[in-house]
């Protein structure tokens, strides 16, 4: 019914934690924790169905009531850790695959402590399975033969964090690009901050560039609480050169063991550097383009391609039922809950959110172009004017067609 990371595996546990039950033999910093498997997940729904109706538990309808033996089982894999406060992540059939990452798609819950927080997270999990933003994605993606949906769930101890972010490896020798912030890893994967950006090249030289990190978020209890950074500290560095090569070093080390580039999740406490997550890179990052073309916005390139239409201002759900089939996407950031409107968007501009994040790599999956991290895009952008946005320089034009052939997407 349950069992300990290191012992997971893909057929039974999901791509996420076989991942790190591997990364952990081969003695990786992961956190240490337990997976609750497919088996425990579809047993509920067995449990469940005859109350809820079958139906409805797999349509998202209703979730699997967690069973008495399943919850004791839990509080004896958390007896050991002393109330210490856990991460329970997502491990579903379908996630951290080739060509289909499921970024953000699926629910995490932080700072769960005891036994009924933890099942309440697990049933959080469970649900996320059939939400809006998860069927969305799937059906905007080729379809690829699979048993079914299911959903394993990774309880680890959690990162109390420091710094926090995302790395994507590439071919050794090659460019690692690293993206970071202050606190615990929401802000960078969530695109909410504007993360600082580290490229370090195999020769060891590193270019950084130093964002503008407003907001962190950090364990308070039992709770995340989300505050603003203090002046000095928001275009403070994170890590300096050094760590930013002792981080690539550990990526390109896990890519090798991996067989394959890595988009890796890691986070930094008093302790060291911890990996969270790793899975394959399943769209390149586009290079910065070089043009001779004045643009009146410039942003980050987040996912290559040339999008013409008109701007759609995004502030929230409410926003949601004005966008149209060839919106540009205009907002401050793109929530995870907001993967439906990408599969009418002909792209996305956002105010803050590095190339790293999880709305960037949505974008590319779904081979919609996206500039990220354009000043006050809300505010300069007005409701309904042309846009033509190319993914790849990382600019927006206002009210004309691009300066370049639109075959050079």
């Amino acid at each position: 019914m349950i069992r300990w990371l290191e012992d997971a595996v893909a057929q039974e546990c999901g791509a996420k934690a076989a991942t790190m039950g591997a990364l952990r033999r081969a003695g990786f910093p992961v956190p240490e924790g337990f997976v609750i498997p497919f088996s425990a997940y579809l047993g509920a729904v067995t449990r469940s169905a005859p109350r809820a109706g079958a139906d409805d538990v797999l349509s998202g309808a209703g979730v699997p009531v967690i069973p008495p033996e399943m919850t004791e089982a839990i509080a004896r894999h958390l007896s050991g850790w002393g109330g210490a406060p856990v991460a329970v992540r997502s491990s579903a059939r379908d996630e951290d695959a080739q060509g289909a990452s499921a970024a953000g798609q699926y629910a995490t819950v932080l700072g769960a402590h005891d036994v009924g927080s933890v099942s309440a997270a697990v049933r959080t999990c469970w649900s996320s399975l059939h939400g809006d933003r998860a069927r969305s994605y799937r059906h905007g993606l080729p379809r690829r033969p699979h048993p079914g949906p299911a959903m394993a769930v990774i309880v680890q101890r959690l990162v109390d964090a420091r710094v926090s972010g995302v790395m994507f490896t590439s071919s050794p020798g090659q460019v690692t690009r690293i993206e970071c912030a202050w606190g615990l890893g929401i802000g960078t994967v969530g695109g909410t901050v504007d993360p600082d950006r580290y490229e370090v090249h195999g020769d060891g030289a590193v270019v950084r560039t130093i964002g503008r990190k407003l907001t962190r978020s950090d364990r308070s209890g039992e709770t995340i609480r989300t505050r603003r950074v203090r002046p000095p500290q928001r275009v403070a560095p994170t890590i300096d050169d050094a760590t930013a090569r002792t981080v690539s070093g550990l990526g390109q080390d896990i890519a090798d063991v991996l067989g394959a580039p890595q988009d890796i999740e890691w986070a930094m406490d008093r302790d060291g550097i911890w990996i969270l997550q790793a899975r394959p890179v399943t769209a390149d990052i586009p290079s910065p383009v070089s043009s001779t073309a004045s643009a009146p916005l410039q942003g980050i390139p987040g996912s290559r391609g040339i999008a013409c239409g008109p701007a759609r201002i995004i502030t929230g759900p409410a926003d949601f039922v004005r966008v149209r089939r060839g919106d540009i996407l205009v907002c401050r950031y793109t929530d995870p809950s907001w993967t439906p409107l990408l599969r009418a968007a002909a792209g996305v501009v956002t105010e803050t959110g590095g190339a790293l994040s999880h709305a960037a790599i949505v974008a590319r999956e779904h081979g919609i172009p996206a500039v990220l991290g354009v000043p006050r895009a809300t505010s300069r952008i007005t409701e309904s004017a042309a846009l033509t946005i190319d993914g790849a320089r990382g600019t927006v034009d206002l009210h004309r067609p691009p300066p370049y052939p639109m075959e050079q997407k």
